[in-house]
This record gives structure tokens, sequence and C-alpha cells, in this order.
């Protein structure tokens, strides 16, 4: 019996933390839709006013908001950055924690990992001026610059899942694609890249949202440059006198969708990675 109400405890208690933790997603999402659909007129300082569902539902707003943020151009250079990025984050990072986690008992190999490791704990303000100077003295001022910059900062993040990954993954494999007399490039990209599959999902993921999501970056490199992200074009909405929230919060749930979508096709494969890259 005691048994019985402990675990009912437990189940209730897992029930409270749900509900909260749920409630903490869907209020926020509550009210992006809700202004992203009010007229500003309807916008009043009382809370019952803001929290009141639109008298009438129309998508003006969202036609207004990719007027204002050239929607279609600046989608097109956000899905341009965030692809390439991904695609280099996963060959490069994927090649770098496969070196490094195979060669962990190496001194230098170690080293070399734990350096590289160590730059998740540099923060960007830190680096931010330097960089503008040095892209822009280099000629990188522009989105492959930007580019280049994330998959050098995400770097280290990635080898650590990558690097942990791979203790999953049992020297066996290796071992026998060589008696076979297949190289080690050739053992990698037929043997391990494949198996690195839920990694290289949970990877595109985090690199995908980070990415997407970027203000900074772009804003100090991309500066002196006519070409916007998402992120960027909706700066507009903000001026020195306030924000427009209602067309703020519907070109928001407009660059939404594209990286939900891809979150949708890749989540089955995402907690499978996580889990196992835990393991350092």
């Amino acid at each position: 019996m005691k048994q019985t109400s402990t675990v009912g405890k437990s189940n209730k208690t897992v029930l409270v933390l749900l509900i909260l933790g749920l409630s903490t997603i869907i209020f926020p999402l509550y009210m992006t839709v809700v202004i992203a659909f009010k007229q500003p007129s309807e916008m009043t300082n009382s809370i019952s006013g803001i929290l009141s569902l639109p008298r009438v539902w129309s998508l003006q707003n969202f036609r207004e908001a990719m007027e204002v943020t050239d929607f279609w151009n600046s989608l097109k250079n956000s899905l341009l950055i965030s692809g390439l990025t991904v695609g280099l984050s996963i060959l490069i990072h994927s090649l770098m924690g496969y070196t490094l986690g195979r060669n962990k008992s190496s001194k230098f190999y170690n080293f070399v990992y734990l350096f590289i490791v160590s730059g998740m704990f540099v923060p960007f303000a830190i680096l931010m001026m330097p960089l503008a100077k040095q892209t822009a003295e280099m000629g990188l001022a522009n989105w492959f610059g930007v580019i280049l910059l994330y998959v050098v900062f995400y770097m280290p993040m990635n080898v650590m899942l990558y690097s942990g990954y791979l203790t999953n993954i049992p020297l066996a494999l290796e071992e026998a694609a060589r008696v076979d007399g297949a190289s080690t490039w050739l053992t990698y990209w037929k043997i391990i890249f494949p198996i690195m599959r839920p990694m290289h999902a949970t990877v595109a993921v985090i690199t995908a949202l980070a990415v997407w999501n970027d203000v900074m970056t772009p804003l100090i490199i991309m500066a002196g440059s006519s070409e916007n992200t998402l992120p960027l074009a909706q700066l507009n909405f903000q001026s020195q006198f306030g924000t427009n929230y209602n067309l703020a919060f519907a070109s928001y749930l407009l660059s939404l969708i594209p990286i939900l979508v891809f979150y949708l096709i890749c989540q089955k494969q995402i907690l499978n990675g996580v889990v196992n890259g835990a393991v350092k």
C-alpha cells in the first residue's frame, strides 16, 4: 500500500510539473497568435484587452509584415545561411569529432579536443569587434563570412556531441572493415557516417535553431550590406518611439514556420542523438 501511494504521489507531481511546463509554452504562443491577428486599435492598456481574442480574424498584419521585411528575399537569405551552415557543420564537425574521439588516448589529440571544446566558454561579446574589423579587412563582410563564423562558433558543442556519440559505436566495426581492405576514409563514409544519423539530426536542429534566430552576428558582420536575414529585417518593427507589436508578432509567426517544419522532420532522431551524445 505504501508503495502504491508513493507511486501515486509521484505521478501527481509529474503531472503538475508537466502542466506548469506546458503553460509556459502555451501562454506565450497564445499571446503571439492573438496579437498577430489583432488590429492596433484593439490593443489597450488593460490586461483583458491584451488577452482577449481579436474581433475579426484578418491576415492584414501578415501581408503588411511581409512587405515591411521584404519577406521572400529575407527568407531566401536565412535559408541560404542556415542551410549551408548546417551542411558544413555536419561534414566538418563530424570528421573532427571522429578524429578526436577515436584518438583521445593520445595526449596531443586530447589537448586539441579540450582546446576546441573550451571555445564554448568564450563569450561572443569579447570577439564581436575584432571579428567585425577582420572580416571587413578580409572582404568577408557578407553572408559567406557569416557562414564561416557560424561553422567556427558551433564547432565546440558539435565536436563534443559527435565525439561523445562515437563511444556508442564499437571499434569492431572499423576493425572488420580494415580486415576487408577498406581505408580509414572509406570506413568513415561507408560505416561510421551513416551510423551517426541520429547525431546528424541533433546537430542539424541545434545549429539551425541558433543560426535561424541569431541577430548579432549578421548585424555586426553584414552591417554594410543591403542583404537582410529574417531576424535583421524584423528590427524594422522597432523604432525610437515604440514597437509595432501586431506586425512584429505576425512576422515572428511567419518566420517560425520553416524552422518548425524542419524540427518536425528531424524529431525522431533527436532524442536518441542527445542521449547517446551526452556520454563523453
